[in-house]
């Protein structure tokens, strides 16, 4: 393999994001402190359509629904409607939103294997971007994404809502004041339920649903209808598995919470499809990840099957409690050396204890989507650095990955080089590193 340092690989990145966007150019709006930010969503599934409804509530308008199956826009539409009463147009070319001159910010909702084509193209057409997580499909697309951000000076923000959580903004505050004293173990938690996956019927695509480019820059294969209906989530092609789609949250509020260290200088795995062994799935139901950093250790231990481990209820998120944080599937824990503490993601707050189990102090927490969405209207108004912007979430958007390649690989150590952004005199790492993209789709070639 022809070794090929960072730098040259993203002059030629770069160089492709602008082909894939060409004829998609156009100008951001410069808005007053009191205009209404105009976004489009490109992507209408579930999660979707519930970003765009809640920056509708703090305050944008919703001018377009992009989506290639006609179910999906007449439903985000219909599911808007009660608190925006004009319409917004339905389109199923997201290059035409892209272009549109009436369109200010673009949310990404898509599934992951789309969210950095779709996000370099809307930055170079002068779109400011809220792309969900994870933003990236792999390594060398964050860095792609966070170059053109830059390049273009767009806002890009990603949808890590821990980031704009006032109880997670004050346990950073306590973490930082030292009571709890040196940080040298970090426990991420993903440990979820799950099934076995099994693929079935692949059915017939929807009249007039153009597959082609569902598939976008992922490999071309037949229509199925589960794995367009979320079980795109099991294959390599199109995503890193629950590890990436919803551990990403955990893990990056860690990274929040020790300061934003940077990347780790290793990663090790290992575990596999443990439990569901026979079914059609590709991605682990069990992986535990150690990153090594110059002074502490994350650990980062992931499942998909006790059926006990359950997220943080929505009671409990949005009441004065605390989850029963043993069979918390999504906690934080940081083991200083004073004090412990016990972080939940997305509500739940957190607690402080010493020997015995004793708190010595507490916050309640409350869901921070509202405020994550009003974090990201104001950035596009003000030309901020929105609260999850690209580059803080670079290090965290790596992480996950490495994690699947040092699985991947053989379960085994690999040591990461931060500054060339790739694993050292590993060719099958870094065989990993970045895909190779459909012509008519993807960003660039692969390096």
């Amino acid at each position: 393999m022809k070794r090929i340092n960072r730098r040259q690989f993203l002059d030629g990145s770069l160089r492709g994001a602008a082909a894939v966007s060409a004829g998609l150019w156009g100008t951001g709006s410069v808005l007053g402190a009191n205009d209404r930010v105009r976004v489009a969503l490109v992507g209408c599934g579930g999660r979707g359509q519930y970003v765009i409804r809640g920056m509708i509530e703090q305050g944008a308008d919703a001018v377009c629904l992009c989506d290639l199956h006609e179910g999906r826009r007449a439903a985000a539409a219909r599911f808007i409607e009660p608190i925006q009463q004009k319409a917004p147009r339905l389109e199923t070319d997201m290059r035409r939103v892209f272009d549109a001159g009436d369109v200010d910010a673009v949310i990404v909702a898509t599934p992951d294997h789309w969210h950095a084509p779709a996000s370099v193209a809307a930055c170079r057409a002068g779109k400011d971007v809220y792309v969900e997580k994870p933003h990236c499909y792999d390594i060398r697309e964050s860095r792609i994404m966070l170059d053109v951000a830059r390049q273009t000076r767009r806002v890009l923000q990603v949808g890590t809502q821990n980031r704009s959580a006032p109880y997670n903004l004050a346990a950073l505050d306590y973490v930082r004041s030292g009571k709890i004293g040196d940080v040298r173990l970090v426990k991420v938690y993903n440990l979820k339920p799950g099934s076995p996956f099994t693929l079935g019927d692949p059915g017939q695509p929807p009249p007039g649903f153009d597959w082609d480019a569902w598939l976008g820059p992922a490999p071309e294969r037949p229509y199925h209808q589960h794995i367009f209906a979320g079980g795109w989530h099991h294959f390599w092609d199109f995503s890193g598995g629950d590890l990436c789609d919803d551990g990403i949250h955990q893990l990056d509020l860690a990274m929040m919470l020790m300061g934003d260290p940077g990347m780790p200088r290793a990663v090790v795995a290992t575990g596999g499809r443990l439990q569901h062994r026979d079914d059609d799935s590709q991605v682990p139901d069990l992986l535990v990840t150690n990153y090594d950093f110059d002074d502490f250790v994350i650990t980062f231990e992931h499942s998909n099957y006790p059926r006990y481990m359950r997220k943080t209820e929505s009671t409990i998120r949005r009441n004065d409690e605390f989850p029963y944080w043993t069979q918390n599937a999504t906690r934080v824990e940081l083991y200083g050396s004073e004090l412990h503490m016990t972080v939940g993601r997305h509500g739940g707050g957190w607690q402080v204890v010493q020997s015995g189990g004793r708190v010595v102090d507490q916050m309640f927490g409350r869901p921070p989507d509202a405020p994550h969405y009003a974090d990201f209207l104001d950035a596009v108004k003000t030309r901020r650095r929105p609260n999850a912007d690209i580059e803080t979430l670079h290090p965290s958007g790596c992480m996950i990955h490495m994690a699947n390649i040092a699985h991947r690989t053989g379960n085994r150590k690999l040591w990461f080089d931060a500054e060339t952004e790739t694993f050292p005199d590993d060719d099958d790492a870094n065989d990993l590193l970045g895909r190779t993209y459909r012509s008519r789709y993807g960003m660039a070639p692969r390096a």
